[in-house]
């Protein structure tokens, strides 16, 4: 027993000292892109959720987000092609750029707490507007979180959100 708890101890430490590594991988590809573009901003590393999460702080970085986030997705695959190409494994690294996604994690939690409400309220499903990968994530783990299921429908980019009654 004692030996499957250390295995997993160190499997949980291989596994961080590994996202941190991509982290860092990462962080050098994107101050590259900045110092390019001539561009100011602090780079934040840290470990979310079993995956290397970087931040870019700093002013007037807006048009490296986009209207609905679009360039962000953007440099997020960018960044995570580079660090595939620098250590040989596929990363699953989220990027923000001035909060825009956490700002919009919690704009989505807000609504899939409105919508599980109406849902429960009425019995009736209720579909949500088309959402990027992200933001289906966000509202499916808010829905679970409140007891409630969702599935996806449709096909990319009109793929959308169905909150299910009990």
């Amino acid at each position: 027993m004692s030996e499957a708890v250390d295995e997993k101890v160190k499997d949980k430490k291989s596994l961080i000292s590994q996202l941190e590594e991509e982290g860092d991988v990462a962080a050098d590809y994107l101050e590259g892109l900045l110092d390019i573009a001539d561009l100011d901003g602090d780079i934040d590393i840290d470990v979310e959720n079993d995956r290397a999460a970087l931040a870019i702080a700093g002013g007037k970085l807006n048009h490296l987000v986009g209207g609905r986030g679009e360039v962000l997705d953007a440099l997020q695959e960018l960044t995570r092609l580079a660090v595939q190409t620098s250590l040989g494994e596929r990363s699953r690294l989220m990027l923000d750029i001035d909060s825009f996604r956490s700002d919009k994690k919690a704009e989505l939690a807000e609504l899939a707490k409105e919508t599980a409400k109406e849902v429960k309220k009425s019995g009736e499903a209720i579909k949500l507007r088309p959402m990027n990968a992200f933001e289906r994530k966000v509202v499916h783990d808010t829905i679970q979180e409140i007891g409630l299921t969702s599935e996806s429908e449709g096909e990319d980019p009109d793929r959308c959100v169905v909150v299910l009654p009990e």
